[in-house]
């Protein structure tokens, strides 16, 4: 697999539908409400049937060789997420716990859900591995990342302002995460391997047609998205983007180079490692109207960067591998 390879097949087509999509946008063809909607297809409905469809027609063998994967992705993305918070809440004065909280959900959090296998699929072929990749990656960020984002912000908010946010137990985002079809779906999809039951492939067709519209509607929405965002370069956005995009994959690469991971699955977890931050990142930010101008800026340079930055690492974890 070359370099033009990954260029033309995994990021030259993202760029052409998010530019379809940022260009649409601002014309006024599609608002940000509109890219909430298409975001709601993809997460509630062809996103978990890509994952469910893909999962299932496994074995039991490859899900015990991805335990290693599901080590390393929820170690290395969580210390990862906690790196950025604490980086953002005590090297920048002006910076609150909630907008800390923000950055790492932000910077912290790949977007595995809306770019997972735009990207991967290309790359490494349409297969239960890359569907695993995804769906590993998807609940570590969904189940883990996004819950305990939530508790720390509203641990912030309550400080600054008591009263202004209503006690609830700290299961309750771990819950409502699980309770997404995003999050069980490939949950389901693991039990049902594991229990041995054979997946008619006649069904399989039924599944396949929204799910070939997770890449493309996911990546549209994305560029509709930016286009309703003002996008301004500062410091943290810088340091943000410069954390997600380095350190992240970096840190994944070597905590798999350590615990000898398939070759297979290391590429294609620093490849998702890589990606640019979670798109839930800006959405939770705009709903509590907190860090929104900055995360956005660190977002949208991701995205730019993320374009030297796949081929990058895929040719630093061939030598890594090679050398290691």
């Amino acid at each position: 697999m070359g370099l033009s390879h990954v260029i033309l097949y995994a990021i030259v087509p993202i760029i052409v539908v998010m530019l379809a999509g940022y260009i649409s946008g601002k014309r006024g063809a599609f608002s940000g409400e509109d890219a909430k909607k298409f975001n709601k297809v993809v997460l509630d409905y062809a996103l978990p049937a890509a994952l469910f469809v893909s999962i299932v027609q496994s074995t039991r063998e490859d899900l015990a060789k991805d335990l290693k994967l599901t080590l390393v992705s929820t170690i290395g993305i969580m210390l990862c997420f906690m790196i950025v918070y604490f980086v953002f809440k005590y090297c920048f004065k002006k910076n609150t716990g909630a907008d800390a909280a923000v950055s790492a959900l932000i910077s912290g959090s790949p977007t595995i859900g809306f770019l997972g296998f735009a990207v991967l699929e290309p790359i490494f072929g349409t297969t239960p591995a890359v569907a695993l990749v995804v769906a590993i990656v998807g609940i570590v960020v969904n189940a883990i990342g996004i819950p305990v984002g939530l508790s720390l912000m509203n641990s912030s908010l309550e400080k600054q302002n008591p009263g202004s946010t209503k006690k609830e137990s700290a299961w309750k985002p771990v819950i409502h995460a699980l309770e997404q079809p995003v999050a069980w779906a490939p949950i389901l999809a693991v039990v049902w391997v594991l229990v041995g039951i054979p997946w008619p492939k006649e069904l399989s067709p039924s599944f396949n047609l929204i799910a070939k519209a997770n890449a493309s509607m996911a990546v549209f929405s994305a560029g509709i998205t930016l286009s309703a965002i003002k996008f301004t370069i500062n410091w943290q956005a810088i340091l943000g983007s410069i954390m997600k995009m380095i350190m992240m994959p970096a840190v994944v690469l070597i905590l798999g180079l350590l615990v000898h991971m398939d070759p297979l699955n290391l590429k294609m977890l620093v490849v998702a490692a890589a990606l640019p931050p979670a798109f839930s990142g800006i959405i939770i930010a705009d709903e509590y109207n907190t860090y929104v101008a900055t995360g956005t800026s660190s977002l949208t340079l991701s995205v730019i960067l993320f374009i030297g930055f796949c081929p990058l690492w895929i040719w630093l974890t061939d030598v890594a591998l090679a050398a290691f």
